[in-house]
């Protein structure tokens, strides 16, 4: 899994879980705080991501319990799955450096220079 990259929602999801087990809802509310309210995940979105997740091995359901009458199960990462968001952390953070240095190189160009 780590040879490509990790879709939006996928990388959300991991980041979510990343720190301790959660039941769907509480990913929907984790993936708000960790984009500052600037991505709402649609419900269809965070079950067809887990489903994914789980038959990739990346993440677990840690427990289920019943709640008001409906199923409440909860994920967690797996060693997988903390591997596959750390390479992916580490692959995002070189192209954001890599970035920043093409960005500070521009300035120091003449204008129409090559592409």
């Amino acid at each position: 899994m780590t040879d490509r990259q990790l879709t939006e929602p996928t990388r959300l999801v991991l980041t979510a879980l990343a720190d301790e087990p959660r039941h769907g809802y509480a990913i929907l509310q984790e993936v708000l705080a960790i984009t500052d309210g600037r991505t709402k995940m649609l419900t269809g979105t965070l079950y067809t991501a887990l489903d994914r997740l789980l038959q990739q091995g990346l993440v677990r359901v840690e427990g289920e319990e019943v709640v008001n009458g409906r199923l409440r199960r909860s994920f967690a990462l797996t060693d997988q799955g903390r591997h596959t968001l750390t390479e992916e952390t580490r692959r995002l953070r070189a192209g954001a450096a890599e970035a920043e240095r093409r960005l500070a190189l521009g300035g120091l160009r003449p204008s129409g220079g090559t592409a």
